[in-house]
Formats: C-alpha cells, structure tokens, sequence
C-alpha cells in the first residue's frame, strides 16, 4: 500500500514528470526494424537538421517520422514557449505495437501467416 494521501502520492508523481516537449505517433504502419533506421540518422541533431534528413530520405517511415517531428515542435513553441532554433533531438525511438495477422494461400491448400507489425514511434525535443 503507498504512503500517505491520494493526492500527495499524485503531487510526487507529477514532480518526477519530463517537462521536455514530445510528441508520440501510436500504432504506425510501420515496422520498428524500419522506423529505426530513420531515427537512427536523426537523432542527437537539431530540429533543421533533422529536417531536411527526413525531407529528402526515400524510406516511407520518413514521410511519418517528419510529421511527428513538426508536431513535437509545435508542442515545444505552443506548450512551453521555446524557440524551434534552439532545439534538438534529445531522444527518439520506436516501440513494438500489435500485429495484424494475415493468411496468405499458397500451393497445395497451404497458408502462410503474413504479418503486418506496427510500431509506436516517440520524439522528445530539449533545448540547447
């Protein structure tokens, strides 16, 4: 049983919480092994940088991944007043989501299993 009172235990719980601005994309079409390439090549740089990495990358999970990257800045202009210039990419990563399971016939009355995976991708922003 936790100590104290509900709303003491929900005050400590809420000065532990990250301020930094984020932004999360549940249940992408996309497999992590995928969408980790693209965050690979972005993370650690600044928001323009990383920018134009996702603008002209040809894999379909930049497209995504350039789209929750402008909503994390917007949630760091709107929500705790920082400038877009000073900001980076503190963390990012992609986390495994539930699979669609397919049945794919094949020869001789077989089915295959085809599995179609998606991935819960997240963006944390900080300033320099």
């Amino acid at each position: 049983m936790a100590k104290g009172h509900r709303s003491q235990i929900k005050r400590e719980r809420n000065e532990k919480k990250d301020t930094r601005p984020s932004a999360k994309l549940s249940y992408a079409r996309v497999s992590v092994q995928k969408a980790c390439f693209v965050l690979d090549a972005i993370r650690g740089k600044d928001v323009a940088t990383a920018l134009a990495i996702l603008a002209y990358n040809p894999r379909y999970a930049s497209s995504v991944i350039e789209k929750l990257l402008k909503s994390a800045i917007a949630n760091a202009e709107n929500n705790n007043g920082m400038k877009a210039e000073n900001l980076y990419i503190a963390e990012c990563y992609a986390n495994k989501g539930p699979t669609m399971k397919r049945i794919r016939p094949r020869a001789q009355g077989r089915a295959y299993r085809i599995e179609k995976r998606m991935s819960h991708i997240t963006i944390v922003l900080d300033e320099k």
